[in-house]
Formats: C-alpha cells, sequence, structure tokens
C-alpha cells in the first residue's frame, strides 16, 4: 500500500473546507504529500491562472494528483484515498454504515458549504450589490438550517459515538470539522449545536486532524 504514497500531490488553499477535508483524510490515513498552495484571492486568484487552470477547469480547489491521475472534488477524493490505501479505513465495513456516513458528508459538502462558499459570497457583493450587512444574514441563515438539521441528525442517531460514525473518524469528520471551523470563522454560535462541538471537540483532540487545521498550514496567513 505505501509504494505510491511518496508520488501523491495536493493542490490545496489553507483556509478552503473542501481542501481542509481531504488534508484531515491523508493526514488520518498516514499518506504524505507534497503541498501545492494555490492561493484563491491573491492577485485575482491564482485559480483562475496558469498553470492551475487548465489542469482544473473548474477552478476550485483541492486538486490530487497521483501519479498523473489527476482528480477534483474533495469526497471524491477522499473515497479513492480510501480505496487505493485501505489499511485504514474512513467508511465503514458495512453497506448502511457507508451510506450513513455518505449522507452526513453529503449533507455539508452538497447542501451547506456551497451557500457560503467564496465564488458565491463574492457574486453576492460584487455582481449583485449586496451589503456585508446582508451577507452575514445570508451566511448566518444557511449555516443555521444545515447545522441546526445536522444537530438533530446527529443527537439521536445510534450509530453516533465520539466521532459521527462510531468511535473513529470517518468521512462524515473529515467534512463536518471544516464546516465548524468555518462557522466560527462566519460569527456563527454553534453553541445551539452540543452534538455537532463534542464531535469536533473529540476531532481536535486527534493529533492528525489538528495538523491538517489551516493555521498549520505552510501557506497560511
Amino acid at each position: 500500500m505505501s509504494e505510491n504514497q511518496e508520488s501523491l500531490v495536493l493542490h490545496n488553499y489553507f483556509r478552503s473546507s473542501a481542501a481542509y477535508r481531504v488534508r484531515i483524510a491523508m493526514n488520518l490515513k498516514g499518506l504524505p504529500y507534497d503541498y501545492i498552495p494555490v492561493h484563491l484571492t491573491r492577485d485575482g486568484g491564482m485559480q483562475f491562472k496558469e498553470p492551475y487552470k487548465s489542469l482544473n477547469p473548474q477552478q476550485l480547489v483541492p486538486l490530487l494528483d497521483d501519479q498523473g491521475f489527476q482528480l477534483s472534488q474533495s469526497l471524491a477524493i477522499i473515497e479513492y484515498l480510501d480505496e487505493k490505501f485501505s489499511a485504514i479505513k474512513l467508511l465503514p465495513a458495512s453497506m448502511e454504515g457507508r451510506a450513513k456516513v455518505r449522507q452526513i458528508a453529503y449533507s455539508i459538502a452538497c447542501d451547506i458549504h456551497p451557500l457560503q462558499n467564496l465564488r458565491v459570497l463574492k457574486y453576492l457583493t460584487v455582481k449583485l450589490g449586496i451589503s456585508e450587512e446582508d451577507k452575514t444574514s445570508w451566511i448566518h441563515h444557511w449555516l443555521g438550517l444545515g447545522l441546526s438539521a445536522l444537530e438533530i441528525e446527529l443527537a439521536s442517531s445510534p450509530t453516533r459515538g465520539k466521532f459521527c460514525f462510531g468511535d473513529t473518524p470517518t468521512m462524515a469528520d473529515c467534512a463536518l470539522v471544516p464546516q465548524l471551523f468555518s462557522a466560527a470563522r462566519f460569527g456563527v454560535d454553534t453553541t445551539a449545536y452540543p452534538s455537532l462541538r463534542a464531535i469536533y471537540e473529540n476531532c481536535e483532540g486527534t493529533p492528525e486532524i489538528a495538523a491538517a487545521h489551516p493555521s498549520r498550514q505552510i501557506d497560511s496567513e
């Protein structure tokens, strides 16, 4: 399982929630990788310039390069790595468990995160001309709806343990940690989500997850 680990390259931005998910996954799986910074705001955004925009036509991060095989979309990357490097699994053994972990991860990555993504927020302010106050209200509204539903889901989940599913981290935790970090950065009061906060604290007490924090990355500002 280790012969190709050194060839992994991750195009990354320290504050990107999607890139943060993949860093957590790679750390949990013990996969070394080369970190290539792609600054999303400097000089108009490196993601819109060559050579990166040719590598990833979506002009988003992250992008994984595994010996020339390139893959975007954070959850697709995590599942690819979980299949290829299977010694430490981020998806449960049972079909039902995998489905539940995917449900949690997709609810964050597909329903919550996109509405406070950098390019969406820039469109609101630059193209539509909404105020910073209204932008903040937008963020808090959509984060509140998504996190409230996730809190109800996990508070009553019979499969929840120290983490979103059981007592070892899964892909669901890879998605949850960056989302709660982002919520705090946008000034959302997360005390209303005690189950989510408890999981987050357990995650932050896990060295591999803590090492993926934005403040610990080489391009951190």
